[in-house]
Parts: structure tokens; sequence; C-alpha cells
């Protein structure tokens, strides 16, 4: 049986968050870095360490994109502006491709991302030195999603993983097509076409598979506002992309107060591609834990938590009807008799309560307890046994312990009990009173005797 994963993406969800995640729940890395590397692209490195945001100890899969293939997609200073940023706005008009050449002195340190003793670290952020020469310009690679398609088939990949990337190009590529109104066979777009987001999608279905994931709760995608800068300009957020995605796919979205994009196309289609549920289950154990770094620095912490859980088993439910009518021209006697006529007919309970009636009449309240299919049985006696002309009736779910029978031994003879379970496992055992009344008579002792008896037996 398959794992439920609850991803918690109040911080947002990006590829890469969504990697490191899953790697810190215990995902095979060696298996992860077999599979890309059968995968016919390179201009890139895979590096997973340890990293702290806002004190907490997170996993951080880094994809290391030579100068070739660089995209800005980690330097906040071009995305959001600022000084930094204005440096860099003349080489930027719509369309026009990026006209610089970057050297990232990333430093990074070696480690896997399901242990927790590692002692090496990174900043919160990254620090990357620009160096600038107009005469050299990006080689950014523009593929469309038949290209992706065929280096996933190219692949070494398990079928449900290869089934599930496919799935997110194709979330993704229907987003860019209608952001940019062409027809779908005609988009070709920087942002699944880099070679990182190709990684991300490939990791991302390889992880699922490798943990056998096979239910995803995602309760609510929280993005952020303002604007981010992109290939085509600077645009708002929640960017294109990713709103088409949450239309398309009939995903939740929230918007929260953080300025920048918490929720990347990548991430929503992620989101999308595992179907994700929005209602985690009432009560459930937490069985796992994995935290997952994102690379860009906001208010809040860049950080996606996935959970792997377990439903508490509910308790047992069933239907039952209650019957009620109101008497006050029955004598006592004859309530007594109808109450005895349903109980020998199998009513669950019988009750009387004293109630007033219109005019200030005391009378009496018969309640009855019976199973759906025995409603019209116990009416008809209700009917001829009291005289009432009208019967209420409600159909009401019930939720009920398991029950078992057992036994304890007295001195004075076997007593049958009724073992029920709680829904944390514990027990408790309750004697049937007409088997310690049949003892207690017979022995010539008080019925307190034997039921003290049984609660001592059941300490034993």
């Amino acid at each position: 049986m398959g794992k439920t994963l609850y991803l918690d993406c109040t911080c947002g969800i990006s590829g890469d968050m969504t990697v490191a995640a899953l790697l810190d729940l215990g995902g095979n890395e060696a298996r992860l870095r077999d599979a890309l590397a059968s995968l016919p692209v390179d201009g890139y490195e895979v590096r997973v360490s340890r990293v702290a945001k806002a004190g907490l100890d997170c996993c951080d899969f880094d994809v290391v994109l030579d100068a070739a293939h660089e995209n800005h997609d980690h330097d906040m200073a071009y995305l959001f502006g600022g000084e930094h940023a204005l440096a860099h706005a003349h080489g930027h008009d719509g369309e026009q491709g990026h006209g610089h050449a970057h050297a990232h002195g990333h430093e990074h340190e070696h480690a896997h991302c399901h242990g927790h003793d590692h002692a090496h670290r990174h900043d919160d952020e990254h620090h990357h030195g620009h160096e600038h020469d107009h005469g050299h310009v990006h080689h950014h690679e523009h593929r469309g999603p038949a290209d992706i398609d065929r280096i996933i088939d190219a692949g070494r990949l398990a079928p449900r993983a290869r089934d599930l990337a496919h799935r997110m190009v194709s979330i993704i590529a229907a987003a860019e097509a209608k952001a940019h109104g062409v027809p779908l066979d005609e988009v070709h777009f920087h942002e699944v076409g880099a070679v990182d987001s190709i990684v991300d999608i490939v990791s991302v279905a390889v992880l699922i598979d490798d943990l056998d994931i096979d239910r995803v709760i995602v309760p609510r995608l929280v993005d952020g506002r303002g604007t981010i800068r992109c290939q085509h300009g600077v645009i708002p957020v929640p960017v294109p992309a990713t709103l088409n995605i949450v239309q398309q796919q009939g995903l939740s979205l929230t918007i929260g107060d953080v300025e920048g994009e918490l929720v990347t196309p990548t991430g929503a289609a992620i989101v999308a591609a595992l179907d994700a549920e929005r209602k985690l289950p009432p009560r459930f154990t937490v069985k796992q834990v994995g935290l997952g770094a994102g690379k860009r620095s906001y208010e809040a912490p860049s950080i996606l938590r996935a959970i792997i859980i377990e439903d508490e088993a509910p308790l047992p439910q069933d239907s039952i009807v209650r019957l009620e009518c109101d008497i006050d021209d029955a004598t006592g006697e004859q309530l007594g008799y109808a109450a005895d006529a349903l109980r020998a007919a199998g009513a669950r309970e019988v009750h009387w309560a004293p109630v007033f009636t219109k005019k200030g009449r005391p009378a009496w309240q018969l309640q009855v307890i019976a199973s759906p299919e025995d409603v019209e049985r116990f009416e008809g006696i209700i009917f001829a046994e009291t005289g009432t002309i009208g019967i209420r009736r409600w159909l009401c779910d019930r939720s009920v312990l398991r029950r078992e029978q057992g036994s304890a031994e007295t001195p004075w003879g076997t007593v049958r009990t009724k073992v029920v379970t709680l829904s944390d496992g514990e027990t408790r055992e309750k004697p049937e009173f007409d088997d310690c009344a049949a003892l207690a008579a017979r022995h010539g002792v008080s019925l307190r005797a034997v039921q003290d008896a049984v609660a001592k037996a059941g300490e034993r």
C-alpha cells in the first residue's frame, strides 16, 4: 500500500523545493542521480546539501548551470529590482536575450538530505558575483513540449515516473500556450525548456515513484504579490503561467502578504499532476517530515514541508432511525405494555420522557431507536398500542466502538463481559448485568460483590 504525502505549501512551492523536500523524506539520491545521468541533457551539475532557513535545518537541491544555460532564476536583484537590478536594466527590452555573462561564486557542501547529522551549512542567501561583458550573450534553449517529451522518453525512468513527468510538461505547456496565445504545438518557451526546469520535473517524478507515494494532499497554495522580471520583461505575481495552471487544473490559490513569487509554474504543475486532494483527514499520525529549501529570500522563510502521514482509522459508522411521539391519553399499564412489545420486537432502545404538550397537559414522550429496515414494523406497533396519530422520525449517523465478547472468572462462576476498544487502542471491559445478577441470586451474595470480582479478574 502506497504512502500519503501532505505538502505544506504555506511558504510556496517550486520544483527545486519539492525535490529537496522529497530527498529529505528519504528519497534515494543515488537512484535519482542515475536517472538524471540517463537524460540527453548537459550543461548542469546537481548539488545536494544542507542549508539553514530561519534557523531550521533543510535540504537544498541545486541545479548549477554553466554560463551558457544560466537563467537568473535565483538572482533576487535581477528578479525583483533594486540598485543591482538597475545596473542590468539597459540590457533587457521585452523579447531581447540577456546580454550578460555570469560567473557565479556558489559555495556548496555535499551531504545526504535524509540524514540530519551533517555539519555542513549554507547561509540563507547565496552570494552571486556577476561579471558583465556585453559582447557575450547567453544561449538559452527554447525547447517545445515535444522536445522535452523526447528527452524524458530517452531517460531510464520507471513507467510511473515517466508518465508523471510527461503530465507535468503537458500542464505547463498548456498554461504557456494560453499565456502567449499560440497553439500548443507551436509553444517554444524558455521556462520549461530551461535545463534546471527539466531536471526538477524529472527529479520530482523519480522521487515520488521511489517513495511509493500514491496519495497527495495540498490544502492550499499560497503565492505572493507584486512583480517579477522574466525573459519577456516585468510581469505581475502570480505570474500568468501559474494563474493559468490554477484555472485550468481547478487548484485553490491564496494570495499572501509576501512581496515575490512563491508558487512557480513548475510548483503549480507538480500539485496538479499529482492530482492532489485539498482536505486533510481529521486525525492522522506523522511518520516522516522533510524540509526543502528554496533559493530566493523573502520576508517569510522559503521552505516546503513534505510530510508522510497515516490516517487514524475512523470509528465504524452505521445509520439508525429515531422514532418519537407524545402521548397524553394512555394509562401507565398501556404505556408499559407498548414498551415491552417494542423491546420484544427488537427495538435497540425504548425510552420514556416526561413532557408538557399543548394546553399545558403533562404527557409522556416515547423515543424508539431502530434500524432503518425495521421502521415500518415498529411504527405499526406504536400506532396499535399507544393510540398516537403521528410519529416523528430522524435518520441519524452514529459512530460505534469495536466490541467483542469476553469472559471473567469469579469465585461463583463465569461472567460474560463486553470488551470495547477505543480509537487510541485502549480497551475497556464491562460485565453483563444479567450474568452478575444470576450469580448473586444463586449464591446469596451481593450484586456488587460479583461485579467487584469481575473487575479484579480484569486487572489480572
